[in-house]
């Protein structure tokens, strides 16, 4: 209870610490907007622009909506090189990745709460949604950006309007419509390390006034930044962590008639990747000699590796959306299907050794594993907006809709162990079935001029099964394969999200908002190769009850933008992996892990102090900590883990930005931008570790750009990492070792890009 009151006086003295700087802003804006102007002030100052969001599942103003969203444009991750997903969030300072091989096994975590397994049989704590459609499994995510018009991460429980999948937040990826005008463009960049993309794309009416159309192609690959030392090792010039990715995103948007539009939007996306973790630390003997000549580092950059990784993976979907507009409601529709296949080739051995007999030791026998995933999910939703409340006649908006996921997963896992006696192998066979039923609405109620109420909840139904069959060519465990076993076994639940809230107008350019959420995260089932009857047993659902308070404003003609939010979460039935003994190994197993909790303060600030210079800021303060872990009998490490921070969450992270616009003659345009992040120190380990702690860190990174003042063409010379600073996205502990993820820009490199648009 002492710890509850001062979380509570904590959140109430942040909150109002932002409404006082919130109210300030917002007599400054209306000082301002008083004043007498004149055309030179609005040339000298242009305002910021308005960034339109659908975080409401409506398209509103970012600085209306009582959320609290982080914006990304598309075109500047595209400038900066940030293509995928474990990059953009560089840019988002209340969100980190976490990689660990191959794309089943990567999380997003917003607000330092994610789930961390490779079971089928567990879902996100963040939903990726794009252009409407949840992807149902975190790898989906871990998608290349092809054509995206922005990126907007909703941070808190969003559970009401987004589904049961998005307890910690959601990443809202929404890509270009098509334009009206014919056009196209085509761009190239290069950058150290032999990476290359290329993409090209065009659009323009089919018809004109009824049928619009667009198509973008992208190819990219990379050499990697790990040299593979193992003669004959694979790779591309025996390097590894790299990637080869190819796509292309259509769509098709129809207006058949002036209430109604359809858009059809299909996708492919074949990425094949080497991920190599190197070895960061040691403290035995014997794995320093096996893992010669590959010596343990903090800045080690080299595997021993006898196969390249490989993870090969493809995204295909199809989507269709129409939109009825009559008497001022608009119903829609949005049915999608999705394939994700993906196969793996890596080993567990810690040293690199996969098959090779003459590499052999006791303690480090090779291994092996190939897996597959093969995962479709069929989707419909259906829902209706209102008039908007600001509507002549209209006290009350809503939101209200059907939704109903159908997803199927199978999957096939074999691990080979050779030592110097004989060649073992066990192979698992298991899947997953889930169907997921939802209703839910939300409403705003005006309550005056300057007063609206928030009110919506969500009633959602999961109906979830698995089958698991492992055989073995051993009758008792070796390393790192159990006997052989079959289960299956289904569970049933019905949870409840929601949200409740009041948000203000204090004046014409500021608001100020409070919110209660309650988040739900379905129930789960721990589905994995070494699979025991002990886990056989359904998981139950992970729920969250949350307090925002947010402030919103803008002052001085739009030239400066401040957006506020101060939170609490509690999360209770915990969905994370522990650290558990089975026949004497140490094996990883999800459970229930009790009450958790994260609460601090965000802030997006953006600044136009003159026309050719605009300034960013985002800052988030995050205290993500373990309230009261429930720790199993038979865990093998310590579990005196209440008041410890929960894994992946730095406390303070910051990303700035500033672009300086340099008009030339003939038109021309120079640009000179330059970025920086900083984040303190992370650990990486649930149980703790010292071994796995990341400390802190900033990253530098600066670019210059030529463009034609039409921008029909632009060419620049982009740096990252100038401070040429290492570091580790994770740190993997084990007996004797530890091993680091290397991010792509571990160290410092430079490229060149160019765009020509016609």
């Amino acid at each position: 209870m002492k710890r509850q009151n001062k979380n509570n006086t904590w959140i109430h003295v942040a909150a109002g610490t932002g409404l006082l700087l919130g109210t300030a802003l917002a007599l400054a804006g209306e000082a301002a907007s008083d004043a007498p102007a004149d055309a030179a002030s609005e040339t000298i100052a242009p305002a910021i622009p308005s960034v339109t969001v659908t975080a409401t599942r409506r398209s509103a103003s970012l600085q209306s909506v009582p959320i609290a969203v982080s914006v990304v444009d598309g075109e500047q991750l595209e400038r900066a090189n940030r293509t995928a997903i474990d990059t953009v969030v560089q840019e988002i300072p209340s969100a980190t990745f976490r990689q660990q091989g191959g794309n089943k096994d990567s999380t997003i975590f917003v607000r330092g709460i994610g789930t961390i397994s490779t079971s089928p049989g567990v879902e996100p704590t963040v939903s990726t949604v794009v252009d409407g459609v949840v992807y149902a499994r975190p790898g989906q995510a871990t998608l290349d950006l092809l054509d995206i018009e922005r990126i907007e991460v909703l941070r808190g429980p969003q559970g009401t309007l987004f589904g049961k999948n998005a307890s910690s937040g959601v990443l809202n990826v929404v890509s270009r419509a098509p334009s009206a005008q014919p056009g196209g463009f085509a761009d190239v960049s290069w950058y150290g390390g032999n990476e290359k993309r290329v993409r090209a794309g065009v659009t323009g009416s089919l018809k004109p006034g009824v049928v619009r159309a667009s198509i973008v192609a992208a190819y990219a690959d990379y050499d990697g930044n790990v040299d593979n030392v193992h003669a004959g090792g694979g790779g591309s010039g025996n390097r590894v962590n790299g990637y080869e990715r190819k796509g292309t995103r259509a769509r098709v948007d129809i207006t058949p008639n002036a209430d109604t539009d359809i858009s059809l939007i299909a996708d492919w996306l074949k990425a094949n990747a080497s991920p190599a973790q190197t070895a960061y630390g040691q403290s035995s003997a014997a794995f320093a000699d096996a893992l010669a000549p590959v010596v343990a580092g903090p800045e080690n950059r080299q595997v021993n590796a006898d196969l390249a990784p490989g993870v090969d993976d493809v995204n295909k979907g199809l989507s269709a959306q129409v939109n009825w507009r009559n008497a001022g409601y608009t119903f829609t529709s949005i049915t999608a299907v999705r394939d994700w296949n993906n196969a793996q080739n890596t080993s567990v051995n810690a040293v690199g050794n996969s098959e090779e007999v003459t590499r052999v030791t006791a303690a480090y026998p090779a291994s092996r594993d190939i897996g597959s995933v093969d995962f479709r999910q069929v989707s419909q939703e259906l829902r209706v907006a209102s008039p908007r409340v600001d509507v002549a006649g209209h006290a009350v908006d809503y939101v209200a809709g059907l939704y109903y996921l159908h997803g199927k997963d199978a999957e096939v896992y074999r691990r080979i162990v050779t030592t110097a006696a004989a060649v073992n192998s066990g192979r698992a066979d298991y899947g997953v079935t889930n169907d997921s039923y939802a209703a839910f609405g939300e409403g705003t109620l005006a309550l005056g001029a300057d007063w609206r109420a928030i009110l919506g909840a969500r009633w959602t139904r999961d109906e979830l099964s698995y089958h698991h069959a492992r055989t073995s060519t051993q009758t008792a465990a070796f390393s790192g394969v159990q006997p052989g076993t079959q289960s299956s076994g289904e569970t049933a639940k019905n949870g409840w999200s929601g949200r409740l809230g009041l948000q203000r107008d204090l004046g014409a350019n500021a608001n100020a908002y409070v919110t209660v959420s309650r988040g739900y995260k379905g129930p789960a089932y721990n589905v994995f190769f070494n699979m025991l009857p002990r886990d056989t047993n359904a998981l139950e659902p992970e729920t969250s009850n949350s307090v925002e308070a947010g402030f919103k404003a803008a002052a001085f003609n739009r030239r400066l933008t401040v957006n506020l939010a101060a939170f609490h979460t509690d999360y209770d039935n915990y969905q994370a992996n522990f650290y558990d003994t089975v026949a004497g190994a140490v094996v990883t197993r999800l459970i229930n892990a009790g009450k958790v909790s994260t609460r601090g303060v965000e802030a997006d600030i953006a600044a136009r102090p003159t026309p050719q210079l605009t300034l960013n800021a985002a800052l988030a303060y995050i205290d993500a900590r373990i309230d009261d872990f429930k720790c199993p009998a038979a865990a093998a490490a310590s579990c005196t883990l209440n008041g410890k921070t929960l894994p992946f969450s730095p406390k303070f992270k910051t990303y700035l930005r500033a672009n300086y616009a340099v008009p030339l003659p003939n038109g021309l345009q120079a640009d000179v931008n330059a970025d920086y992040t900083y984040q303190t120190k992370t650990q990486f380990d649930l149980f703790q570790s010292p071994l796995a702690v990341q400390g802190a860190y900033g990253i530098v990174n600066a670019a210059v750009e030529l463009s034609s003042g039409d921008g029909g063409w632009r060419v620049a010379l982009v740096g990252k990492n100038l401070a040429d600073r290492s570091y580790a996205t994770n740190l993997i502990v084990n007996t004797g070792y530890v091993n680091r993820t290397v991010p792509r820009d571990d160290r410092r490199y430079v490229g060149i890009t160019a765009r020509k648009e016609f």
